[in-house]
């Protein structure tokens, strides 16, 4: 039996077997009955499959739901902007000890021409979202439903590419913020709430991770 391989796409993507991103082409095959090198019959259709260009070697088309290291940086630092933003947006951006905690949050994530400044004009452009939900989401009343939505939105296609550690992390950046000018407002606690829940975080881990940041001297 032999497989006839047909490439019907390429791209990028992370290789499991070279553990770092890598080209691959996607292919469907052809089964073949052959005798000395002749084919005789069909045997039937098999894949697709994915290629690695470099090893070779055939992944199941699954492998592709895996972001590759560049997507998958992106989306880290789209997320603790996000985050921060949330923090700020509840808890207000008059304190400049605040906002230098989130400006080396953001930049800590890869974001290095961030500002004070441009913190301070995006949340003030967030504060234009002034309207309610109904109760649904813990953070729609906290800083606005564009942004709860957002949150959801960036966290939750990221929550299943982290560890545990990861996860957590996040969230305990955005406590780091929250926690820059004294102790959690109502409206703080909302929101990392929120997050936790977008990051699939238990809601008993989540409050127990809030109150150990609390906790930990600064």
């Amino acid at each position: 039996m032999r497989t006839v391989w047909d490439a019907v796409g390429d791209g990028s993507f992370f290789c499991p077997g070279c553990g770092g991103d890598r080209n691959y082409r996607r292919l469907t095959g052809r089964r073949r009955l052959t005798v000395l090198g002749v084919p005789l019959l069909r045997r039937g259709e098999t894949g697709p499959v994915v290629e690695c260009a470099a090893c070779r070697v055939h992944h199941a088309p699954e492998t592709l739901d895996h972001p590759t290291t560049t997507r998958f940086s992106a989306m880290l630092r789209e997320a603790v902007h996000t985050v921060t933003l949330a923090v700020l947006a509840a808890g207000g951006t008059t304190s400049r000890t605040v906002l230098e905690a989130a400006v080396s949050v953001v930049r800590d994530a890869g974001l290095d021409d961030c500002t004070q400044e441009q913190l301070y004009t995006v949340v003030e452009v967030l504060a234009a979202d002034t309207g309610h939900g109904s109760g649904a989401d813990p953070a729609a009343e906290a800083c606005g439903p564009t942004l709860a939505i957002e949150l959801h939105e960036v966290l939750s296609p990221l929550a299943p590419h982290l560890a545990t550690a990861g996860r957590e992390s996040v969230l305990l950046q955005g406590a780091r913020i929250a926690l820059a000018d004294g102790p959690y407002c109502p409206a703080e606690r909302q929101v990392l709430a929120t997050v936790g829940i977008a990051l699939g975080i238990p809601a008993e881990d989540t409050a127990r991770l809030l109150v150990a940041a609390a906790r930990t001297p600064s």
